[in-house]
């Protein structure tokens, strides 16, 4: 499976993220020479256990993360954070959760956008949006590369082609930049060669990083 970096858009500080900034980053990607192919999508919800007796609440999670994948559509992943799990499940399990009534969704978010092509990398770039809803909660940016599927020896290429995106859209004099936090992938068992369970782990730790930020950004202006 080709290699994957999740990123996402880290304000400035006292700046929030807006349509003009998405707007900008995907004329961007066209200036570059990528070449539209589509719409993509991700689904991310957060669930709760829904504990009828609280003596019971430690046998349970205390909450997980839920993410569905636009290229694994009958796939559904689970990453339980506190004990570094991540699992793959049939995507069917989300009925089986809402009629066992054990967990509820507190948060779901959509990740949508389009996608491009660039020889042989593809980017998506998208909004993050409450199901629902249109207020824009943050901005995402997968970043493929077709013909590696080694995590570690694809560090350089990607690193490299992150280097001539970042200096391509500096020039645009944008409020804020693309974060690209790697997690710690030997925590979650998962080896060397990627998956989609590699991307599940990055989209868990961008939503921790944008929620971060998000609480900052409300403390500072408490």
């Amino acid at each position: 499976m080709p290699i994957k970096w999740v990123l996402h858009w880290q304000p400035n500080p006292g700046t929030t993220v807006n349509t003009q900034i998405l707007t900008e980053v995907s004329q961007c990607v066209e200036g570059i020479n990528g070449v539209k192919e589509g719409r993509w999508k991700a689904t991310l919800s957060f669930y709760k256990p829904m504990v009828r007796e609280q003596a019971n609440a430690t046998e349970f999670p205390r909450d997980f993360l839920g993410i569905s994948l636009q290229e694994q559509p009958n796939k559904y992943y689970l990453v339980i954070r506190g004990q570094r799990l991540i699992v793959e499940a049939d995507s069917t399990i989300q009925t089986i959760m809402e009629k066992l009534q054990s967990y509820k969704t507190r948060v779901a978010l959509n990740f949508e956008g389009f996608q491009y092509q660039l020889g042989d990398f593809q980017l998506r770039v998208g909004k993050v949006v409450p199901i629902h809803s249109e207020s824009l909660r943050g901005i995402v940016m997968e970043m493929e590369y077709l013909p590696i599927s080694s995590w570690e020896k694809s560090h350089q290429i990607m690193g490299e082609f992150f280097d001539i995106w970042q200096e391509a859209l500096s020039k645009r004099s944008l409020p804020g930049h693309f974060v690209h936090i790697e997690p710690n992938f030997a925590e979650y068992g998962l080896s060397d060669e990627y998956s989609s369970q590699h991307t599940a782990a990055q989209y868990a730790s961008i939503m921790a990083q944008m929620i971060a930020t998000a609480q900052s950004a409300q403390a500072a202006r408490n």
